[in-house]
């Protein structure tokens, strides 16, 4: 029933008895919608303080619930702004990570907290961002002025930082996943926007995620538009580059070209996750799908292996991964897809990102 509902939810057309289904969120939302712009309202009138730290910040968020892609950007523009000599932190907030004193996730060299401890996307950001330390907490303040006197930065990255107003950000990235949009328009918890659309006015750049073809999203850029005259709009897409084992072993994401897979997933979108696996050439025969951010437990790794008794091997995400890895998982034939993101306007993104430093 819950799944039913949160596809209901993202739905762009809803029909009339749909509509009265969601009737009772929608009661629900208002009180919600009213808080929000509360808040936003008391930031903008200086009645709620916002920090500013002595360096550049880059937040990288999105206005919807749900996987817009926050993550693999972080690592990209994280790993881009390196490679251009620009050495930045990352700060994260922790989804699901246990409270702890040390925020320091790594140092860019060592990891120091485990997936339980920081949450499972700042370990992975950890693990695979060499040499840029992530740290996590819901100060990010604090985090910043850490990292700035521990690690001699030069700019700090925000994950999922939009809503986040305590701080100051000289540049704003707003993630929208072109496949969904903003739903039905609607706010949580009747739609799926974490804000009113006129809070678009925030961000200065608005980057369209899971886009295939550039000229093939006008009516969103439109929307975008109306709301925000001034946008600048950029478009990425996703590009499989590997499979990953469970002790760092990498592989060629065409070995399992013509495989039967069975596609293991505890992420905002799995649909999407199974489309990349199937546009790599893989067959896939079953699937097993948790809630995002789960955590997996011996039980649920026992129904994945009576799944997986007629394929030739599990495929996951690399968030999968990070907290499958606490199992014993050894005996599994079993590999994770690793992604990166790929910005089609990538020399004018960059160009635009580099202003502020």
């Amino acid at each position: 029933m819950n799944r039913r509902i949160d596809r209901l939810l993202y739905q762009k057309q809803k029909s009339i008895g749909e509509r009265m289904l969601l009737f009772p969120l929608y009661l629900l939302s208002l009180p919600y919608g009213g808080a929000v712009r509360a808040r936003s309202l008391f930031y903008s009138l200086g009645l709620l303080k916002t920090k500013t730290l002595p360096c550049p910040v880059i937040s990288v968020g999105n206005i919807t619930v749900g996987g817009t892609g926050k993550t693999p950007l972080v690592m990209t523009l994280a790993k881009g702004l390196m490679d251009r000599g620009i050495h930045v932190a990352i700060l994260s907030r922790g989804y699901k990570g246990k409270k702890t004193s040390e925020p320091v996730v790594s140092d860019g060299k060592t990891i120091f907290l485990s997936p339980e401890e920081s949450g499972d996307e700042p370990f992975l950001m950890a693990q695979a961002c060499k040499g840029i330390p992530v740290l996590v907490g819901k100060d990010r303040f604090l985090n910043g002025r850490i990292a700035l006197q521990r690690f001699g930065v030069k700019g700090l990255l925000l994950d999922d930082g939009y809503q986040h107003l305590p701080l100051y950000r000289d540049i704003n990235i707003l993630l929208i996943d072109s496949h969904i949009g903003f739903g039905d328009d609607t706010l949580l918890p009747r739609g799926i926007l974490r804000e009113p659309l006129s809070q678009l006015r925030r961000a200065d750049l608005f980057l369209l995620t899971k886009v295939e073809d550039p000229e093939g999203y006008q009516p969103l850029e439109k929307k975008i538009h109306e709301i925000h005259p001034s946008a600048q709009v950029f478009h990425c897409h996703y590009e499989p580059v590997s499979l990953v084992g469970p002790k760092e072993e990498q592989e060629e994401v065409y070995s399992l070209k013509g495989k039967k897979i069975l596609a293991l997933s505890g992420v905002a979108d799995p649909q999407f996750f199974s489309s990349m696996l199937r546009k790599s050439g893989m067959k896939i025969v079953r699937e097993a799908i948790f809630p995002d951010h789960h955590l997996y437990t011996n039980k649920d790794l026992s129904s994945v292996e009576e799944k997986s008794k007629r394929v030739d091997c599990i495929v996951t995400t690399e968030k999968d991964m990070v907290k499958l890895k606490k199992l014993n998982i050894d005996r599994l034939p079993i590999r994770a897809l690793r992604i990166e993101v790929k910005i089609w306007e990538e020399k004018e993104f960059y160009q635009r990102v580099l202003e502020i430093f």
